[in-house]
């Protein structure tokens, strides 16, 4: 998607996001995302033609006038969208707020892994939120529209090998996602994962099946209830098997 080096495509800003990533955070949703998930609750931010282009020193701007709100834990996450297809502006983003001495932090679906975002990952993302669509390709087809699992599976082994912070990211979707031998299999793929501080599972929700309308696209998982608090604590306790801290969003 075409940007300018010193501008980045948004779909949105929030001011004080609680629930992408540690503390109090400014949350930029980039324009553009390559996958459709049945469940996407910003359908409008798939499009890579939508947003607006906003200067990236207003955003770092922004940001710094927020610092005091941050705390020690607080910062700047990109989320989506899917942001790592700006991979390359956003170089210039973080490398800005590093500057400054802000924390950053990725909300990904780890499905590109270029030269840009090497660098990004590397050298300015304190943290990456790494979202597990699926334990099957079936199911990850199904979810997303789109093939090849692994490359979130080789995502999060580069971000392993880096030895550099990292969460996981789960939607627990009654029927779907929620079944005890995936959240197993999860479990046991990553067990041994030594940068994974914790694992988020995300309650399936209908928050944006208004967006799907607006758009005129069918919303095809209309007939799926909402968690029930018993089937969230089943999958909580199942992947405390396996990981350090299990939160339920």
């Amino acid at each position: 998607m075409k940007t300018k080096e010193n501008t980045l495509r948004v779909h949105s800003v929030e001011s004080f996001g609680t629930h992408d990533g540690p503390g109090i955070r400014m949350v930029v949703f980039l324009q553009g995302c390559k996958l459709k998930c049945l469940y996407c609750h910003n359908p409008d931010s798939i499009d890579t033609h939508g947003g607006q282009e906003q200067n990236i020193e207003d955003l770092v701007n922004r940001a710094i006038h927020m610092k005091s709100y941050f705390g020690k834990k607080g910062g700047v996450t990109v989320s989506g969208g899917e942001p790592l297809l700006q991979s390359k502006e956003l170089i210039h983003f973080f490398q800005r707020l590093k500057e400054e001495g802000i924390n950053t932090n990725i909300d990904t679906n780890g499905r590109i892994l270029n030269h840009f975002t090497k660098k990004l990952l590397d050298d300015y993302a304190d943290l990456v939120m790494l979202d597990i669509k699926h334990m099957t390709e079936e199911g990850y087809q199904y979810l997303t529209g789109a093939k090849n699992k692994e490359t979130t599976f080789k995502f999060a082994a580069y971000r392993e090998a880096s030895g550099k912070k990292m969460w996981l990211r789960y939607v627990l979707i009654p029927g779907i996602t929620n079944k005890p031998e995936l959240l197993h299999a999860m479990g046991q793929y990553f067990k041994n994962y030594k940068t994974i501080e914790k694992i988020e599972l995300q309650p399936y929700h209908k928050l944006g099946v208004h967006k799907w309308d607006a758009l005129g696209w069918e919303y095809q998982l209309n007939n799926i209830k909402e968690n029930t608090e018993e089937e969230l604590n089943e999958a909580a306790t199942i992947l405390k098997e396996y990981f350090k801290e299990v939160k339920v969003n």
